[in-house]
């Protein structure tokens, strides 16, 4: 058959799309374009056509592959962010002829991304020695469902009386004889049950694991999570999150429908003189008590890459896993903690104590072997960066230099929302 070819004249897009069925929503593609492209309401996450110029910066870090999904279109007809708010699927590809056949019917050129990837702030691609990983085994329309194996509370109730979000969880996932291998540095999807306001099942929420690749309990099918109950927006409005309330009131038997497992970037590297710098704050220590557990495993079987950690919460009240964090031996994991609340004592972020810690952070950043770990809520990044670049050129190293390369060979990871 042979499709018609559109008039000399009429502009014709390639259109950047988000797959609303294998969307998670976790706000990662909207937090990494550069040029605010990437919007969303209670429905879905959208591209403007208008604004896009397909940097392509958001392909990467997209753990769930939606991210990545074009339409060929007449400009004229782009599908705009309203109509893209409705739908539950793509749609079809419409057949508008042999587009960009030739220069004056709109061909689109494919460029070289190197230069147009230069402003992603964190590496887009693993450690060169990690494991790799498996994604997407288990999707919204095939999802795979769990058993709630254990359920603890990680913070001081008293926490609560001076900050409603101190309520967070240690949950553990059992999945029987079903296959379900993960990573450390992996999330996974869980879909709450029941429904929106406007009736549509409820989309899943994204959660890092807490646990390394042989379980929670070593040689088991398991996993854990690291949840915090939400009780208030980001206004401080009294608002309960749909997922994190459901998991942490959740009752050893019980079941979860999951997704995933997610993410094929934020990997540990897997050569044992490789050292881990881990900065995170709150439920951001999920992954870095994954990282660190493989490694304490690992220890006596010639693991001897140095451990550093920077950990931040409100209170001490407030960490999780405050007392097993404090019962590490000193010679496996270099702690440092930093609390921002601490009544009658100055705030102190990880920031600050890692420029306390300057000398030390430094010999790290000059070692080839050095990864860095960055988990937490989105407003600690722009602080971490720039404590590491002062401590990078307070020590004599360029920064922009140095940065560039620790991308580049998959040892600066961002994860923050």
């Amino acid at each position: 058959m042979n499709l018609p070819v559109p008039p000399i004249g009429i502009e014709v897009l390639k259109q950047h799309l988000i797959d609303p069925e294998i969307c998670i929503r976790c706000n990662t593609c909207e937090e990494t374009c550069p040029i605010d492209a990437i919007t969303h309401d209670e429905n879905n996450y959208v591209v403007k056509a208008e604004v896009c110029n397909g940097c392509m910066a958001c392909i990467s870090p997209c753990p769930t592959g939606a991210i990545d999904n074009w339409r060929t279109v007449f400009k004229a007809e782009a599908y705009g962010i309203e109509e893209q708010f409705t739908w539950d699927e793509l749609p079809a590809e419409k057949p508008i002829g042999d587009v960009g056949a030739n220069t004056e019917q709109g061909t689109i050129a494919e460029e070289d991304d190197t230069d147009r990837l230069a402003f992603v702030r964190g590496a887009v691609v693993p450690p060169w020695s990690a494991a790799k990983p498996y994604v997407n085994l288990y999707t919204h329309k095939a999802p795979l469902t769990a058993t709630i194996v254990g359920n603890y509370r990680l913070t001081d109730e008293s926490a609560e009386r001076t900050s409603p979000a101190a309520d967070i969880h240690h949950i553990v996932l059992d999945f029987g004889s079903t296959p379900f291998p993960v990573l450390e540095g992996q999330s996974i999807g869980i879909l709450p049950p029941g429904t929106t306001r406007d009736g549509k099942p409820h989309h899943a929420r994204q959660y890092s694991i807490a646990s390394p690749r042989n379980g929670e309990r070593p040689g088991y099918n398991n996993l854990s999570l690291t949840v915090k109950r939400v009780t208030q927006d980001h206004e401080g409005n009294a608002a309960e999150g749909v997922c994190s309330n459901y998991l942490c009131d959740l009752k050893k038997g019980d079941t979860v429908t999951v997704i995933g497992p997610f993410g094929s970037t934020f990997l540990m590297p897997n050569h044992p003189n490789s050292h881990l710098l881990m900065i995170c704050t709150g439920t951001g220590s999920a992954p870095m008590r994954a990282m660190t557990e493989y490694r304490r495993r690992r220890r006596l079987k010639g693991a001897t890459g140095k451990l550093m950690l920077f950990f931040g919460a409100r209170t001490k009240e407030e960490l999780p896993y405050f007392g097993p964090l404090t019962k590490l031996p000193k010679d496996f994991i270099d702690t440092n903690l930093a609390f921002s609340r601490t009544p009658g004592q100055a705030k102190r972020y990880v920031q600050d104590a890692m420029r306390e810690r300057s000398a030390d952070v430094a010999q790290l950043l000059k070692d080839e072997h050095t990864y860095v770990y960055v988990c937490g809520l989105r407003g600690m990044e722009d602080g971490v960066l720039q404590a590491l670049q002062e401590i990078a050129e307070g020590s004599g190293i360029g920064w922009p230099g140095l940065w560039e390369r620790l991308k580049r060979e998959g040892r600066l990871h961002l994860e923050t929302y």
